[in-house]
């Protein structure tokens, strides 16, 4: 990545704050759960949305999966997040086969409420997009972001700042609250325990996802809101 030189990279940070969060995995149409972070897949849909990328511009997406590198932190605040089920009826569900079933089921959709999250991006030096375009398009998107799913929006604005550090994990002590559970894609200086995730978005006609390995580890931190 960029400034390997110097020995210092550069990384944007968002926070990804608001009433409800879903950040959905592998899963069909009865029960819909949210994973523990925000999901690879769902991340690049709200880059992809601020871009202005449109959902069937395969290559532009394939684009920016390639040129981008996540972690996420799972910050450390006063209130403890909290899954919550909302109750769902969905007409014409598909069956295994994938065809749609006459009668509706019951379906039942997990959300988090009261949770933040700090998420780090990296560009590879021959990116589509560079740093300052994604900030800018943060800042002023061309289509709606949202928080995994389109009912839940942000309670403020993704973008948190640009700062300069040697890895992922000395640019999320620069970000408040400097405490939490870390998922990087990068593997930290100390220990971490190995976490597969099946959310790597691989385009095509169809909505078919990858298992990707992520490195999870604390980040204890010195400043945590009272």
């Amino acid at each position: 990545m960029a400034n390997e030189t110097i020995g210092m990279r550069r990384f944007l940070a968002l926070k990804l704050c608001g009433v409800m969060q879903a950040w959905g995995g592998h899963t069909y149409e009865d029960f819909r759960h949210t994973e523990m972070i925000p999901t690879r897949s769902a991340l690049l849909g709200l880059l992809a949305a601020c871009l202005g990328i449109d959902r069937k511009d395969t290559s532009g997406l394939q684009s920016l999966s390639a040129a981008v590198c996540i972690a996420v932190r799972v910050d450390r605040t006063k209130h403890k997040p909290q899954r919550i089920t909302d109750y769902h009826t969905v007409l014409e569900p598909r069956k295994v086969d994938g065809k749609p079933r006459k009668d509706p089921v019951v379906s039942y959709r997990e959300y988090w409420c009261d949770a933040q999250y700090t998420v780090l991006l990296e560009v590879s030096d021959d990116a589509q997009w560079n740093l300052e375009q994604i900030r800018q398009a943060l800042e002023r998107p061309v289509y709606t972001p949202f928080l995994g799913r389109r009912s839940c929006p942000p309670s403020r604005p993704p973008f948190e700042a640009e700062v300069e550090a040697v890895d992922f994990e000395s640019a999320f002590a620069l970000i408040d609250p400097g405490a939490g559970t870390i998922y990087s894609e990068e593997n930290p200086s100390g220990e971490s325990t190995l976490y597969w995730l099946r959310d790597m978005p691989l385009y095509g006609r169809k909505r078919q996802f990858a298992t990707r390995e992520i490195h999870l580890y604390q980040q204890e931190g010195e400043h945590v809101p009272e």
